[in-house]
């Protein structure tokens, strides 16, 4: 990589830094793959590679990029998120629903991949990896006629990490480490409304926006057995290291107008991650099939928030006709939200599973994609990717509050457009 496509590299990382709204990822909060091809197929990645996009998902085959190879493009969400606080009958009127206004963002994703020579490989890359959040903050609030308004909440979650994926490959064998700088930011506020634990008026709660640095590392390792004599097949695992981050006040303001203490103050880690595939290539088609362990029990502040360990399955497969390449995925991941019990008589439970249904839904569970790549030469290709998250509802018991909400309830589904331009020289 010469100076100038370093410096070309830099400026679009600032720009989609910059530019780049809160998204809605799907496993717990994280995307169900970065790179438009991966998306395609289901969110494969780990035993089939995707040229420069590997860098983060498995790092380990971007050993099969020939040259040098330049990947560039995007995510599109669309959220459909509503929610509705079920009341007690005897104290208040029945509640409105409401839709989340954050229906609507873009994250940015860029991927470098060099080969150095038969053994070496080195890439550098920026990605967009997780982020969720709603925002209520437009709705009537007036508890005199018993509309709480969702609490006016607003939150707001986004990751991006930077990395320099290197791989080195002697035989069929590929080994790869990723060093990982992880940007975040998170924003939470709300209106608690007058009359709630003897408030004489509104409320505003919120510490304004924390922005935090971490680091992490990511490993991978794949094996082509066509050295062996079985052409096509390809196994792969990866792990993902924890990262740290701290959120100034945001999280123990945030609770702490409940009355609540977290364990971990405002660090809210990343989780760890593991993951093994596996794939085969026969002539114009390849399958895939990937599982992955995410470690949100562990973590720290997701374990705070009762937030369970995800198991992820992904199928997909690929079919290449000429210029045209065509794709087709399913992912499915137990979601890390779900109900903590005793909230309709504890008031901590409660108020965890309040705000995890109304301020990080992450419950998303099933995602059908297809995709297809068209080489408009040897050299450049335009790749794009479509994803459904089917809908998604959740109840969970909000009754220890004593603010008369019995239950939350949230639906959640997504739509999601990916487009990449890719270039090889």
């Amino acid at each position: 990589m010469n100076v100038k496509t370093t410096r070309t590299l830099g400026k679009l990382i600032t720009l989609s830094l910059i530019t780049s709204t809160m998204i809605h990822a799907t496993n717990g909060d994280n995307l169900i793959a970065v790179g438009t091809k991966a998306r395609g197929m289901g969110g494969t990645g780990i035993a089939v590679s995707h040229g420069a996009e590997s860098g983060l998902g498995n790092a380990a085959l971007i050993t099969s990029v020939e040259g040098t190879e330049i990947g560039f493009g995007g995510t599109v969400f669309m959220p459909d998120i509503e929610t509705t606080f079920n009341a007690d009958m005897v104290n208040l009127p029945p509640q409105s629903s409401y839709k989340s206004d954050a229906d609507l963002s873009m994250i940015p994703e860029v991927s470098i991949a060099h080969k150095i020579d038969n053994n070496w490989y080195i890439g550098i890359g920026m990605w967009g990896t997780a982020g969720m959040g709603t925002d209520y903050q437009d709705n009537d609030q007036n508890m005199s006629t018993g509309n709480a308004g969702n609490l006016r909440m607003v939150t707001n979650l986004q990751l991006m990490q930077f990395g320099v994926p290197i791989a080195y490959k002697t035989g069929g064998l590929s080994l790869a480490v990723t060093p990982v700088l992880q940007y975040g930011n998170l924003d939470i506020n709300y209106v608690m409304p007058e009359g709630y634990q003897g408030l004489p008026s509104d409320m505003t709660v919120g510490a304004g926006l924390a922005q935090d640095f971490g680091f992490g590392y990511n490993l991978g390792i794949a094996y082509d057995f066509s050295a062996n004599g079985v052409d096509g097949l390809t196994l792969g695992a990866v792990y993902k290291s924890s990262i740290e981050m701290n959120y100034d006040n945001q999280l123990t303001t945030a609770v702490g107008a409940m009355s609540l203490t977290l364990p971990n103050g405002d660090t809210l880690e990343q989780p760890e991650e593991y993951g093994v595939g596996i794939a085969y290539a026969m002539g114009q088609h390849t399958f895939a099939f990937d599982y992955k362990k995410i470690k949100w029990s562990d973590s720290k502040g997701y374990g705070d928030f009762g937030w369970n360990d995800s198991d992820v399955y992904a199928v997909g497969y690929e079919y290449t006709e000429n210029e045209w390449t065509v794709r087709l995925g399913y992912n499915h991941a137990d979601t890390a939200v779900a109900e903590i019990p005793g909230g309709d008589t504890n008031f901590g439970a409660a108020a965890l599973n309040f705000f995890n249904l109304l301020g990080f839904p992450a419950n998303a569970e099933d995602h059908y994609t297809v995709g297809a790549s068209y080489e408009v030469t040897k050299a450049f290709s335009v790749d794009l990717a479509y994803v459904y998250a089917d809908n998604t509802s959740d109840t969970f018991n909000t009754a220890g509050l004593m603010m008369g909400i019995d239950s939350v309830t949230t639906t959640h589904s997504e739509d999601s457009v990916s487009f990449q331009l890719a270039y090889k020289f």
